[in-house]
Protein backbone atom coordinates (compact mmCIF):
# COMPACT_ATOMS: atom_id res chain seq x y z
CA UNK A 1 0.00 0.00 0.00
CA UNK A 2 1.38 3.34 -0.67
CA UNK A 3 1.29 6.17 0.91
CA UNK A 4 0.27 9.64 -0.02
CA UNK A 5 1.63 11.65 2.39
CA UNK A 6 4.82 11.12 4.80
CA UNK A 7 2.98 11.88 7.86
CA UNK A 8 0.82 9.36 7.02
CA UNK A 9 3.64 6.83 6.55
CA UNK A 10 5.27 7.90 10.22
CA UNK A 11 1.94 7.61 11.69
CA UNK A 12 1.47 3.89 10.15
CA UNK A 13 5.39 2.80 11.05
CA UNK A 14 5.24 4.62 14.10
CA UNK A 15 2.68 3.67 16.72
CA UNK A 16 4.42 6.55 19.61
CA UNK A 17 3.95 9.15 16.44
CA UNK A 18 0.36 8.16 15.73
CA UNK A 19 -0.65 8.06 19.29
CA UNK A 20 0.84 11.83 19.89
CA UNK A 21 -1.10 13.00 16.61
CA UNK A 22 -4.02 11.63 18.18
CA UNK A 23 -3.40 12.84 21.20
CA UNK A 24 -3.34 16.72 19.84
CA UNK A 25 -6.56 15.92 17.46
CA UNK A 26 -7.84 15.13 20.60
CA UNK A 27 -6.70 18.06 22.54
CA UNK A 28 -7.58 20.38 19.65
CA UNK A 29 -10.93 19.35 19.82
CA UNK A 30 -11.45 19.40 23.40
CA UNK A 31 -10.48 22.85 23.22
CA UNK A 32 -12.92 23.68 20.47
CA UNK A 33 -15.82 21.84 22.26
CA UNK A 34 -14.51 24.01 25.63
CA UNK A 35 -14.64 27.54 23.25
CA UNK A 36 -17.92 26.64 21.97
CA UNK A 37 -19.19 26.10 25.79
CA UNK A 38 -17.88 29.45 26.99
CA UNK A 39 -19.57 31.21 24.41
CA UNK A 40 -22.62 29.67 25.18
CA UNK A 41 -21.80 30.52 29.05
CA UNK A 42 -21.09 33.93 28.06
CA UNK A 43 -24.31 34.46 26.06
CA UNK A 44 -27.04 32.60 27.83
CA UNK A 45 -25.54 34.13 31.40
CA UNK A 46 -25.26 30.54 32.49
CA UNK A 47 -23.08 31.47 35.85
CA UNK A 48 -24.23 31.34 39.65
CA UNK A 49 -22.92 34.35 41.52
CA UNK A 50 -22.40 33.44 45.47
CA UNK A 51 -21.57 36.09 48.18
CA UNK A 52 -19.04 35.09 50.62
CA UNK A 53 -19.12 38.11 53.98
CA UNK A 54 -16.43 39.98 55.59
CA UNK A 55 -16.32 40.39 58.76
CA UNK A 56 -14.91 43.68 60.70
CA UNK A 57 -12.72 42.18 63.63
CA UNK A 58 -13.42 45.15 66.03
CA UNK A 59 -17.16 45.85 65.58
CA UNK A 60 -18.09 41.65 64.95
CA UNK A 61 -20.15 43.42 62.12
CA UNK A 62 -20.14 42.60 58.60
CA UNK A 63 -18.41 44.96 56.82
CA UNK A 64 -18.50 43.70 52.94
CA UNK A 65 -19.38 40.95 50.32
CA UNK A 66 -16.94 38.82 47.81
CA UNK A 67 -18.92 38.49 44.62
CA UNK A 68 -17.75 35.03 43.50
CA UNK A 69 -19.03 33.84 39.94
CA UNK A 70 -18.60 29.95 39.00
CA UNK A 71 -19.93 28.21 35.76
CA UNK A 72 -22.12 25.48 35.88
CA UNK A 73 -20.58 22.13 35.87
CA UNK A 74 -20.12 20.14 33.11
CA UNK A 75 -18.06 17.22 31.68
CA UNK A 76 -15.94 20.05 30.17
CA UNK A 77 -15.19 21.98 32.90
CA UNK A 78 -15.41 19.82 36.17
CA UNK A 79 -14.32 22.58 38.63
CA UNK A 80 -13.82 26.16 38.49
CA UNK A 81 -9.84 26.78 38.51
CA UNK A 82 -10.25 24.61 35.23
CA UNK A 83 -12.55 27.04 33.47
CA UNK A 84 -11.30 29.87 34.68
CA UNK A 85 -7.73 29.12 33.44
CA UNK A 86 -9.24 27.88 30.32
CA UNK A 87 -11.02 30.98 30.24
CA UNK A 88 -7.60 33.37 30.68
CA UNK A 89 -6.20 31.72 27.51
CA UNK A 90 -8.78 32.67 24.72
CA UNK A 91 -9.78 35.96 23.25
CA UNK A 92 -13.07 36.22 25.34
CA UNK A 93 -11.04 37.47 28.72
CA UNK A 94 -12.59 41.20 28.05
CA UNK A 95 -16.26 39.78 27.73
CA UNK A 96 -16.84 37.06 30.44
CA UNK A 97 -15.34 39.56 32.71
CA UNK A 98 -17.77 41.76 31.89
CA UNK A 99 -20.28 39.75 32.53
CA UNK A 100 -19.04 38.90 35.78
CA UNK A 101 -18.93 42.63 36.48
CA UNK A 102 -22.73 43.05 35.94
CA UNK A 103 -23.92 39.50 37.01
CA UNK A 104 -22.13 40.63 40.67
CA UNK A 105 -23.54 43.81 40.94
CA UNK A 106 -27.24 43.03 39.61
CA UNK A 107 -27.73 40.11 42.10
CA UNK A 108 -26.09 41.84 44.73
CA UNK A 109 -28.49 44.40 44.53
CA UNK A 110 -31.36 42.19 43.69
CA UNK A 111 -30.44 40.13 47.16
CA UNK A 112 -29.45 42.98 49.25
CA UNK A 113 -32.97 44.04 49.22
CA UNK A 114 -34.56 40.67 49.51
CA UNK A 115 -32.67 40.34 52.57
CA UNK A 116 -31.12 43.50 54.24
CA UNK A 117 -33.32 45.80 52.48
CA UNK A 118 -32.39 48.81 55.01
CA UNK A 119 -28.33 48.02 55.17
CA UNK A 120 -25.41 48.92 52.86
CA UNK A 121 -22.61 47.12 52.82
CA UNK A 122 -19.07 46.94 50.74
CA UNK A 123 -18.88 44.54 47.61
CA UNK A 124 -15.94 43.54 46.41
CA UNK A 125 -15.69 42.31 42.20
CA UNK A 126 -12.83 40.15 41.20
CA UNK A 127 -10.86 41.70 38.01
CA UNK A 128 -8.28 41.16 36.04
CA UNK A 129 -5.84 43.60 35.79
CA UNK A 130 -5.87 43.57 32.22
CA UNK A 131 -9.51 44.62 32.03
CA UNK A 132 -8.77 47.67 33.36
CA UNK A 133 -6.26 48.46 31.00
CA UNK A 134 -8.14 47.66 28.12
CA UNK A 135 -9.34 50.37 25.99
CA UNK A 136 -12.54 48.86 25.26
CA UNK A 137 -13.30 49.11 28.96
CA UNK A 138 -15.42 51.94 29.70
CA UNK A 139 -15.26 52.68 33.24
CA UNK A 140 -18.51 54.94 32.45
CA UNK A 141 -20.56 51.53 31.80
CA UNK A 142 -19.92 50.17 35.01
CA UNK A 143 -21.33 54.21 36.48
CA UNK A 144 -24.47 54.08 34.91
CA UNK A 145 -24.80 50.79 36.46
CA UNK A 146 -24.35 51.73 39.75
CA UNK A 147 -26.63 54.88 39.01
CA UNK A 148 -29.53 52.47 37.88
CA UNK A 149 -29.18 50.28 41.04
CA UNK A 150 -28.60 52.81 43.29
CA UNK A 151 -25.13 51.92 44.59
CA UNK A 152 -22.63 54.33 45.13
CA UNK A 153 -18.67 53.87 43.29
CA UNK A 154 -17.37 53.93 46.92
CA UNK A 155 -19.82 50.94 47.96
CA UNK A 156 -17.20 48.89 44.70
CA UNK A 157 -13.92 47.54 45.66
CA UNK A 158 -12.08 45.96 42.40
CA UNK A 159 -10.31 43.24 43.98
CA UNK A 160 -7.13 42.39 41.62
CA UNK A 161 -6.44 38.74 40.11
CA UNK A 162 -3.55 37.93 38.53
CA UNK A 163 -1.20 40.20 39.83
CA UNK A 164 1.38 38.94 37.63
CA UNK A 165 -0.22 40.40 34.51
CA UNK A 166 0.95 43.72 35.83
CA UNK A 167 4.53 44.71 34.08
CA UNK A 168 4.51 48.35 33.70
CA UNK A 169 3.42 49.11 37.36
CA UNK A 170 3.58 52.82 36.85
CA UNK A 171 1.10 52.90 33.68
CA UNK A 172 -0.99 50.60 35.90
CA UNK A 173 -0.48 53.15 38.81
CA UNK A 174 -1.98 55.74 36.81
CA UNK A 175 -5.14 54.00 35.18
CA UNK A 176 -6.01 53.21 38.53
CA UNK A 177 -5.69 56.83 39.68
CA UNK A 178 -8.58 57.26 37.17
CA UNK A 179 -10.92 55.16 38.83
CA UNK A 180 -9.93 56.00 42.49
CA UNK A 181 -11.11 59.79 41.20
CA UNK A 182 -14.78 58.52 40.50
CA UNK A 183 -14.43 57.14 43.74
CA UNK A 184 -13.54 53.12 43.34
CA UNK A 185 -11.29 51.44 45.73
CA UNK A 186 -8.72 48.99 44.88
CA UNK A 187 -7.75 45.52 46.93
CA UNK A 188 -4.75 43.43 46.35
CA UNK A 189 -5.64 39.56 47.09
CA UNK A 190 -3.34 36.89 47.96
CA UNK A 191 -0.37 39.31 49.64
CA UNK A 192 2.40 37.47 51.65
CA UNK A 193 2.73 34.33 48.97
CA UNK A 194 5.58 36.00 47.17
CA UNK A 195 8.15 38.80 46.00
CA UNK A 196 5.63 40.04 43.99
CA UNK A 197 2.92 40.64 46.16
CA UNK A 198 4.91 43.15 47.81
CA UNK A 199 6.43 44.72 44.85
CA UNK A 200 2.43 45.63 43.97
CA UNK A 201 2.01 46.92 47.25
CA UNK A 202 4.60 49.66 46.82
CA UNK A 203 3.50 50.49 43.30
CA UNK A 204 -0.69 50.43 43.61
CA UNK A 205 -0.92 51.58 46.87
CA UNK A 206 -4.48 49.93 47.40
CA UNK A 207 -7.22 50.86 49.75
CA UNK A 208 -7.07 46.85 50.86
CA UNK A 209 -4.69 44.53 51.49
CA UNK A 210 -6.04 40.64 51.62
CA UNK A 211 -4.01 37.92 53.11
CA UNK A 212 -3.09 34.86 51.28
CA UNK A 213 -4.59 32.03 52.77
CA UNK A 214 -1.03 30.22 53.18
CA UNK A 215 -0.09 32.87 55.73
CA UNK A 216 -2.74 32.55 57.63
CA UNK A 217 -3.30 28.85 58.00
CA UNK A 218 -2.27 27.80 60.98
CA UNK A 219 -1.17 30.79 62.09
CA UNK A 220 -1.64 30.79 65.46
CA UNK A 221 1.46 28.01 65.93
CA UNK A 222 4.20 29.74 63.17
CA UNK A 223 6.15 32.29 64.46
CA UNK A 224 7.55 32.80 60.85
CA UNK A 225 3.82 33.45 59.61
CA UNK A 226 3.51 35.96 62.62
CA UNK A 227 6.44 38.00 61.90
CA UNK A 228 5.76 38.19 58.20
CA UNK A 229 1.91 39.26 59.47
CA UNK A 230 3.61 41.99 61.67
CA UNK A 231 5.94 43.37 58.99
CA UNK A 232 2.71 43.83 56.66
CA UNK A 233 0.66 45.29 59.35
CA UNK A 234 2.75 47.57 60.25
CA UNK A 235 3.00 48.77 56.72
CA UNK A 236 -0.36 48.92 56.59
CA UNK A 237 -0.87 51.00 59.35
CA UNK A 238 2.06 53.94 57.95
CA UNK A 239 0.23 53.58 54.46
CA UNK A 240 -4.03 53.78 55.44
CA UNK A 241 -4.26 50.76 54.45
CA UNK A 242 -7.14 47.97 55.57
CA UNK A 243 -6.21 44.29 55.90
CA UNK A 244 -8.56 41.09 55.80
CA UNK A 245 -6.99 37.62 56.52
CA UNK A 246 -8.72 35.60 54.35
CA UNK A 247 -9.25 31.80 54.37
CA UNK A 248 -9.75 32.30 58.35
CA UNK A 249 -11.26 28.45 59.19
CA UNK A 250 -10.29 28.04 62.81
CA UNK A 251 -11.47 29.56 66.09
CA UNK A 252 -7.57 29.59 66.95
CA UNK A 253 -6.25 31.33 63.89
CA UNK A 254 -9.05 34.03 64.00
CA UNK A 255 -7.62 34.50 68.10
CA UNK A 256 -4.73 35.48 66.36
CA UNK A 257 -5.52 37.83 63.60
CA UNK A 258 -8.01 39.70 66.03
CA UNK A 259 -5.76 39.98 68.79
CA UNK A 260 -2.57 40.92 66.22
CA UNK A 261 -4.92 44.07 64.49
CA UNK A 262 -5.66 42.59 61.70
CA UNK A 263 -8.69 44.64 60.58
CA UNK A 264 -11.61 42.41 58.54
CA UNK A 265 -11.65 38.53 58.69
CA UNK A 266 -12.86 36.18 55.74
CA UNK A 267 -13.20 32.49 55.55
CA UNK A 268 -15.11 29.75 56.33
CA UNK A 269 -14.93 30.30 59.74
CA UNK A 270 -16.75 33.34 58.99
CA UNK A 271 -19.19 32.47 56.48
CA UNK A 272 -19.52 30.23 53.71
CA UNK A 273 -20.00 31.27 50.01
CA UNK A 274 -23.72 31.11 49.53
CA UNK A 275 -26.44 32.38 46.70
CA UNK A 276 -28.26 34.80 49.64
CA UNK A 277 -26.83 37.16 51.41
CA UNK A 278 -26.28 36.13 54.96
CA UNK A 279 -24.23 38.23 58.36
CA UNK A 280 -20.59 37.28 58.70
CA UNK A 281 -20.36 35.72 62.24
CA UNK A 282 -17.32 35.67 64.96
CA UNK A 283 -16.01 32.20 65.64
CA UNK A 284 -15.50 33.28 68.96
CA UNK A 285 -19.73 34.18 69.86
CA UNK A 286 -21.05 31.35 67.34
CA UNK A 287 -23.18 29.00 69.73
Amino acid sequence: MKFSTTIEAKMWNSPKYYMKSLFLKNKSILHLARLFSLKNIITKQKMTTFFQPILDVQSNETFAFEALNRPFRTNLFKNPDIFYEFVGQTNRVFSFECLCRNLSLLRYHERLHQTFPEENFTLFINIHPNILLDKNYQSGETLTLLNSLNIEPEQVVFELTERSAVTDFEEFSRVLSHYRSQGFRIAVDDVGSGYNSLKTLIYLKPEFIKLDRSLIQNINEHPAQQQLLMVILNYAIQSGTKVIAEGIETKEEYEFIQSAGVHYAQGYAIGRPAEKLAHAKSPLIQS
